[in-house]
């Protein structure tokens, strides 16, 4: 991303592949996912596009990302809605949207409070859904 501006997203044959692999996923995903993905698909494409992709697509806005307990980052593409928050099973990966104006105005309000502009912030939220913690499988994302 070196020279180019925060947020900036300049569409290429790449990118846009990416992009759509991206869209074609069932839930969040990670880069290395993604990359085979687009491999298997004949997608001439390497890792580091996909990271820088992914890096890109984050500082527009355009993609949620959550963190693995391992710390691995995983994404998925972000609702017309906006920025939205989830809470993950650490067992089946199940992530489901969370209602977050709560954390939005908190956040708000820290940040008028101490004196700061255009704050952002991660929220991670992780837990055992209920059908890990009774042996039944939950699903991998909300519908």
């Amino acid at each position: 991303m070196h020279g180019t501006v925060r947020g900036e997203w300049r569409p290429t044959p790449q990118r846009a592949a990416v992009l759509a692999a991206l869209h074609a996923c069932d839930g969040f995903v990670s880069a290395q996912t993604l990359h085979a993905a687009l491999v298997t698909d004949g997608v001439a494409v390497g890792l580091t596009t996909v990271y820088r992709t992914l890096r890109l697509l984050e500082a527009a806005g355009r993609v949620d990302v959550v963190r693995e307990s391992d710390g691995e980052r995983l994404y998925r593409p972000r609702p017309d809605g906006g920025h939205r928050h989830y809470l993950v099973c650490r067992e089946c990966g199940l992530s489901l949207a969370v209602d977050s104006e709560e954390v939005e105005q908190w956040v708000a309000r820290i940040a008028r409070d101490i004196g700061f502009h255009s704050v952002d912030h991660t929220v991670e939220l992780t837990g055992v859904c209920d059908g890990c913690r009774t042996g039944r499988a939950g699903r991998r994302t909300d519908p």
